[in-house]
């Protein structure tokens, strides 16, 4: 066994087997940074921006006023909010009251948060002053235990100019008509005092979030994730992410108190761009960009871009899509994209081809990692250079952490390296447990010599030099006449085609072989391609059982709020049909 623990010559130079010193509230970061850096930027919003001080200070009225409204430790309070400079001190000031904080998808109908805040049992919840968001949150809250709504307005977090034109010309958005007693957020800030109650945290027993995973398999549950969950796992993320932070450096974990400004791309209400976003960019005093809406722009991405170019960011954490939505904006070649340093690729399998073109445009590495909400995400990394990156693989795991491949029957027995089965780990970042489900925590965890390892539901294997490879979903998987065909490889195949821009598959019933291979294809702006063409490429470069029998081009396809193409949206589509 190597001294870092893991089974591998390429394990990246200097980082530690394990993490220590972790066992405090997730909180306690805000408070080291407004102590360490209070004048430094924290959050930046439509050229305004907050300095870590004034978060923690904000952070501090919250808690003192959920505290007056009856919010006491273990109590849950909800957040339906898009990335907005009112998250960072919302967040804290929830963990501060001693509450658990619940983040709800802002695209939500009013009937997908009403279950989600039932289910919970929230009993306080921010919303955004808007016309769609607000109206949801009224109609959510009905025949729940919500007693407080707070209304986030974004005037107050603007530049003061841009304010006051805003407000004059009526371009903020504001939901109008409000219900009695329903707060404003602005006044519960005024009002409140910078004195959160005094309450006792035990960071490993004690829960922080509620984050509630996707519902793909049934029924969305809500992940219990502790305070120290987070802060292993936001330690483990500084000393995997090791960058050269000049010309000629030697890499070293990334630099604290303002060196890095953090693209916050990524929806926050998500596990991934929540730690590798809002709270790894406080928990090394960095910049934070707020971005409630990456899409914004004609065409879309433009605003995103002039962003980039503008503010400079170092750091983005990603999924796939937005790496596509980047190389393929037929103006990129007018946005001076260098100042990315590293970009961290998660959520789904990075095809090779587009993270050739990403680092060749901007000379950023990518560094593609894996894990789940169960894990606060990240279970596994590749290594941050581009000698020890291995593409097409998520790496090693993280400090602290054990994969292990287990049977994809029951997940008792454990598989030998190399071999195919599903994915299991063990480490301080799994989560305590489902909210309020103790039969389905029955039916992911299992103790293996003697420690608690989670199923994840993902086929991988591991190489013979330690690299971790995720081959599909259990789900997902594809039987063709006997064959196994993981979409992710036929995928890969797919986004080399110079024409494709996104690609998805799929199985449909075939009397013959059981299943075929369904190929749903996004092309690139202003291309057009025939199913032959595409039929062609496939039989040029990939085995016959698994060339798509089936090809269907889309204008765009589904994708979550995170940009992961959902497969089991055009699978459900194509079971529909054949029923």
């Amino acid at each position: 066994m190597t001294p870092h623990g893991w089974p591998t010559p390429h394990w990246p130079e200097g980082v530690p087997p394990a993490v220590a010193g972790v066992d405090k509230p997730l909180f306690s970061m805000l408070d080291d940074a407004a102590r360490a850096y209070p004048d430094h930027v924290y959050t930046i919003f439509s050229d305004a921006t907050r300095t870590f001080a004034q978060v923690r200070d904000t952070a501090d009225r919250i808690a003192h006023f959920l505290h007056a409204r009856g919010i006491r430790k273990g109590d849950r309070v909800a957040v339906f909010l898009p990335n907005l400079p009112h998250y960072p001190p919302i967040y804290f000031g929830i963990l501060k009251a001693g509450a658990i904080c619940v983040t709800c998808n802002p695209l939500y109908t009013a009937k997908e948060l009403h279950f989600q805040l039932k289910d919970c049992g929230a009993k306080a919840v921010f919303c955004m002053d808007h016309p769609r968001f607000y109206p949801t949150t009224v109609q959510a809250v009905v025949a729940t235990d919500v007693e407080t709504v707070v209304a986030c307005g974004v005037k107050s977090y603007l530049p003061k100019l841009k304010g006051l034109i805003g407000g004059l010309l009526g371009k903020i958005p504001r939901a109008g008509k409000y219900e009695p007693g329903h707060l404003f957020f602005d006044d519960v800030v005024a009002q409140a005092k910078p004195q959160p109650p005094e309450v006792a945290i035990d960071p490993s027993a004690d829960l922080a979030l509620i984050i509630y995973t996707g519902g793909t398999t049934g029924i969305p549950k809500g992940a219990g994730l502790t305070h120290t969950n987070f802060t292993y796992e936001l330690a483990c993320i500084h000393e995997w992410i090791r960058l050269a932070h000049a010309a000629g450096a030697n890499p070293e974990p990334q630099r604290q108190g303002g060196f890095h400004t953090y693209l916050g791309v990524l929806p926050w209400y998500h596990i991934f761009g929540m730690t590798c976003a809002l709270l790894s960019s406080c928990a090394s005093g960095s910049r934070l960009i707020c971005v409630p809406d990456p899409r914004a722009g004609n065409p879309p991405f433009t605003e995103v871009l002039k962003i980039v170019q503008k503010h400079r960011p170092t750091l983005m954490p990603a999924v796939p899509t937005l790496f596509v939505a980047f190389v393929n904006h037929p103006h990129l070649d007018r946005y001076d994209l260098t100042s990315f340093m590293g970009c961290f690729s998660g959520g789904a399998p990075l095809p090779p081809e587009v993270c050739r073109r990403f680092e060749e445009k901007t000379g950023a590495v990518i560094f593609e990692g894996y894990g789940l909400s169960e894990t606060a995400p990240v279970a596994a990394a590749n290594p941050t250079n581009t000698r020890q990156r291995k593409i097409g693989t998520v790496g090693f795991p993280l400090p602290g952490t054990d994969v292990k491949i287990m049977d994809l029957v029951n997940g008792q027995q454990e598989l030998a390296r190399g071999e195919e089965g599903e994915i299991a780990i063990c480490g301080p970042q799994v989560m305590k447990g489902y909210w309020n489900r103790p039969d389905e925590d029955e039916k992911v965890f299992r103790t293996i010599d003697g420690r608690r390892f989670f199923l994840t539901g993902d086929i991988g294997h591991i190489d013979e030099e330690g690299y971790i490879l995720i081959t599909d979903r259990k789900k997902d998987l594809i039987l063709v006449g006997g064959f196994n065909v993981y979409p992710r490889d036929v995928e890969d195949i797919l986004f080399q085609h110079p024409k494709v821009a996104i690609a998805a598959v799929v199985g449909v019933y075939d009397a013959k072989s059981g299943e075929a291979v369904k190929a749903f294809i996004q092309l690139k702006p202003g291309e057009t391609a025939t199913v032959e063409e595409i039929q062609a490429f496939c039989k040029e470069n990939m085995a016959g059982y698994k060339r798509p029998r089936h090809i269907e081009f889309r204008e765009a396809l589904p994708v979550s709020n995170v940009g992961k193409v959902l497969r089991r949206v055009l699978r459900d589509e194509v079971r529909g049909e054949s029923a």
